[in-house]
């Protein structure tokens, strides 16, 4: 899952997408508001973490032009100012929840994951492929009752795969959602995790192979 953070506060910033990185998640860092705007209508982000008050575009500004452009990408808000009356015209701009400055980091994790649940509530916390589950809370795969140890980004890999079953998924789209703007991709990236995902769920022991490749268009996980 792929989350966009826009803070003018670096050390906050950094401090976010380092604990967030190392919970799975691909994270972009913006610290203008004209930059997080552009950014946020541009890539097709799982969540946004947006704070207040930002240099060039407010945060409100931000989240009303977002939904103008008919976006709706969850957005936690972040702010110093803790008034009803401040939660209030945050929620009204759009978004999805409001957290006040200072904060736990463990607080913003619990938010960051119902809010990316919330599009899927049907789905829960733990996704199913056949006889593969993963728990978006654990962090723990398994199949066919044998456990799965996964790196963060084939376990990144694989729940994008398993939010969207039986449809493909193009390079491209896989890219932007599992990548973030720093990293290294190579034209064969994807395919290597892919195949290392292979690899670990799919096994000669495993009579239905889950990873299917759709040549010419991309990738798709499903248990047909």
């Amino acid at each position: 899952m792929r989350i966009l953070v826009v803070e003018d506060d670096e050390k906050i910033a950094n401090a976010i997408k380092k604990g967030l990185e190392q919970e799975s998640y691909a994270v972009d860092v913006e610290y203008d508001g004209r930059d997080g705007e552009d950014s946020a209508l541009s890539l097709p982000y799982d969540l946004i973490i947006l704070d207040r008050m930002l240099p060039g575009m407010d945060g409100l500004e931000i989240c009303r032009a977002l939904r103008k452009e008919g976006k709706k990408t969850p957005i936690l808000m972040l702010t110093a100012k803790d008034k009803i009356s401040d939660r209030v015209e945050g929620l009204n701009s759009g978004a999805d929840d409001y957290l006040i400055k200072p904060f736990a980091f463990d607080e913003l994790l619990a938010r960051v994951k119902a809010l990316l649940r919330r599009p899927e509530a049907e789905i829960g916390t733990k996704l199913k492929i056949a006889d593969l589950t993963l728990d978006t809370i654990t962090k723990k795969v398994a199949r066919s009752g044998r456990n799965i140890t996964l790196t963060p980004k084939e376990y990144s890999l694989l729940e994008y795969f398993m939010r969207n079953p039986d449809r493909i998924l193009t390079k491209d789209q896989i890219i932007e959602h599992v990548w973030d703007f720093d990293a290294d991709i190579l034209p064969n990236t994807v395919e290597v995790y892919v195949g290392y995902l292979r690899n670990k769920i799919d096994s000669s022991k495993d009579k239905l192979h889950l990873i299917q490749t759709a040549r010419g268009f991309g990738y798709k996980i499903g248990g047909n």
